[in-house]
């Protein structure tokens, strides 16, 4: 259960809910609002969709394309780091470089992709099926888990909003961004180190 939890809050901080809220409500401004909840639980349904797709067929894409677990490992750390770097200093627009002011009713992307099930996301639900296989179950717990806390906040966004206000949000996305990269160098290590050996 421990591993469960633990991987689940890694995927968490990775999603970075609380920092996409900004971005998920200057998306959807032009959108009325009665539609907004319903857009929402769309998009948030098709990243889930995304994740899983990758945690099952992850491997099997890894193997058609012949990538080693260490490149992915490698290559997940790394993407992982610009991800923290930029949530701790954040550019202009949010950490994907646009606030997707032109959109008027979002589908796939932004949203579900890249927000919610980014690039560093899916690497790491490769890296968590080639690691432990045979805790494929485990490793299923843990996205659910880990996308029902996000979905749950990114649903009530205006209310996170208005609760914790703009300052408060950044605060929060620097300090996920401090552990991010913490995480995202001990997944390099691991790498290198397993290339190594």
């Amino acid at each position: 259960m421990q591993e469960v939890i633990a991987a689940a809050v890694t995927l968490f901080f990775i999603m970075d809910p609380l920092g996409n809220i900004p971005v998920f409500l200057a998306v959807l401004k032009a959108v009325p609002e009665e539609r907004r909840k319903k857009i929402i639980v769309r998009e948030l349904i098709i990243a889930l969709g995304i994740m899983l797709l990758f945690l099952f067929m992850g491997s099997s894409i890894l193997h058609a394309l012949g990538l080693s677990r260490e490149a992915v490992a490698i290559g997940g750390g790394l993407v992982l780091m610009i991800v923290a770097i930029r949530m701790i200093f954040p550019s202009r627009g949010g950490i994907m470089g646009d606030d997707g002011d032109d959109y008027t009713e979002p589908f796939i992307v932004p949203l579900a992709i890249p927000l919610v099930a980014g690039p560093s996301l899916l690497a790491t639900l490769i890296l968590l099926v080639e690691t432990n296989p045979e805790q494929i179950k485990s490793s299923l717990m843990s996205v659910l888990l880990a996308w029902s806390i996000s979905a749950l906040i990114l649903y009530f966004s205006p209310v996170f909003y208005r609760l914790l206000g703009h300052r408060g949000l950044k605060a929060i996305e620097r300090l996920m961004g401090m552990i991010l990269i913490s995480i995202s160098v001990q997944m390099l290590l691991n790498a290198f180190k397993s290339f190594i050996a």
